[in-house]
């Protein structure tokens, strides 16, 4: 990538990356200010960046085969809906919070696969943040960097995402998964037992409702809150629901509205009682914990698809399989599986089987490894 760097922009570069992300157990809870348990993967976006004398933007995308360039003392360029905005919101709001930053020179790479619910977003977000504070001198601890990252998908992207894949893209930990608490920000790392492997199938598939459905449950779920308000004093987000709570007043809310406040009120409880699971190795009632995630994302949430629920049922007849369900936004991307390392080869090949015999498209399955969060490569790492 340095080769390629000095050939592009005639300079010798420092090299970040951060990692994408999978999520165990806790969906669509971040943005309710609850609980949820990620952790970092091997899959990442890599960024080589060298500052530019003017306070200038140019970033390639090897993946895309495209270039940028925008002047961070004029106003920001329309937005383009595609990686391009990820970029300049993230140089846009570093300048606002952290600045003046400099210019700089970015080249971008990356294997995270895009769409895929793995948050390819926030791992380019995160690279290119660290890379522009790097160039410029600047230095964030990384709660910050992640903060400032969300910001700039919620203000300039336009995507109301929560707190999770920003944090885990940071503050990842080999060997680990993260209980975070995306309301305090308070967070505990969880080791995966060595007995496991987590197992990610990428359905290959990607519905265009994706984007506008992910902020209408948003939406349904702040309706839900300033409804219970009304009966339950003090809540500031259905975080602070109990179930019974939410049985009692549930009535008063319309049916939708209520569906979704009972995912993320039920899914609050699944993520921690599967903290509880992890701590004591119980990785059969994580499964079960698992598979009810999975059902309530499918009938309450309603953010599942026809080749999602393949993909879960498909894992779920293969031995060794504690649990399956799916990941991320929903509307397509991977599902999560926890399976015993002594059947993850034979879980691999039989879901792609599967799968292909049901949709006629060939899935991709990944052993994914919790690794640690964004960094900057050094010596040896730099190819």
């Amino acid at each position: 990538m340095r080769s390629r760097f000095e050939r592009y922009f005639g300079a010798t570069p420092r090299i970040f990356r951060a990692p994408g992300r999978v999520n165990l157990i806790g969906e669509h809870t971040d943005y309710n200010q609850g609980f949820v348990m990620p952790l970092a993967i091997q899959m990442a976006t890599t960024v080589a960046a060298a500052p530019a004398a003017k306070r200038v933007i140019t970033a390639r995308s090897e993946n895309m085969g495209q270039e940028i360039t925008f002047d961070l003392d004029q106003p920001a360029d329309a937005k383009r809906a595609d990686w391009s905005d990820y970029v300049q919101g993230v140089a846009r709001v570093l300048d606002h919070a952290a600045g003046p930053i400099s210019g700089a020179h970015l080249l971008i790479t990356g294997d995270v696969p895009l769409g895929s619910g793995l948050s390819s977003s926030a791992s380019l977000e995160v690279a290119v943040a660290c890379a522009l504070l790097g160039v410029s001198g600047e230095k964030l601890e990384p709660q910050e960097i992640a903060l400032l990252c969300q910001r700039a998908e919620n203000e300039f992207v336009g995507s109301r995402c929560g707190i999770m894949d920003q944090f885990t893209a940071c503050l990842g930990r080999a060997g680990h998964a993260i209980l975070l608490d995306c309301r305090s920000l308070e967070s505990e790392y969880l080791a995966i037992p060595s007995a496991a492997r987590i197992m990610v199938s990428n359905t290959m598939v990607k519905h265009e409702l994706a984007s506008g459905e992910y902020n209408r449950r948003r939406a349904e779920c702040e309706e839900g809150v300033r409804r219970l308000a009304k009966r339950i004093p003090g809540i500031q987000s259905l975080r602070d629901v109990a179930i019974d709570q939410l049985e009692q007043f549930g009535a008063e809310l319309d049916r939708h509205v209520l569906r979704r406040c009972r995912h993320v009120v039920t899914e609050n409880a699944r993520t921690l009682a599967g903290a509880a699971a992890l701590k004591h190795g119980d990785l059969a009632a994580f499964g079960r914990l698992m598979m009810q995630s999975h059902e309530s994302l499918r009938d309450d949430y309603e953010v599942s698809c026809r080749e999602l629920n393949i993909m879960v049922d498909l894992a779920c007849g293969v031995e060794g399989v504690h649990g399956s369900r799916m990941t991320g936004g929903g509307f397509g991307g991977c599902t999560v599986s926890l399976v015993d390392v002594a059947h993850a080869t034979d879980f691999a090949s039989t879901v792609a089987a599967g799968y292909f015999k049901e949709t006629g498209v060939t899935p991709e399955i990944y052993a994914c490894t919790a690794s640690e969060g964004a960094s900057e490569k050094t010596g040896a790492e730099i190819h």
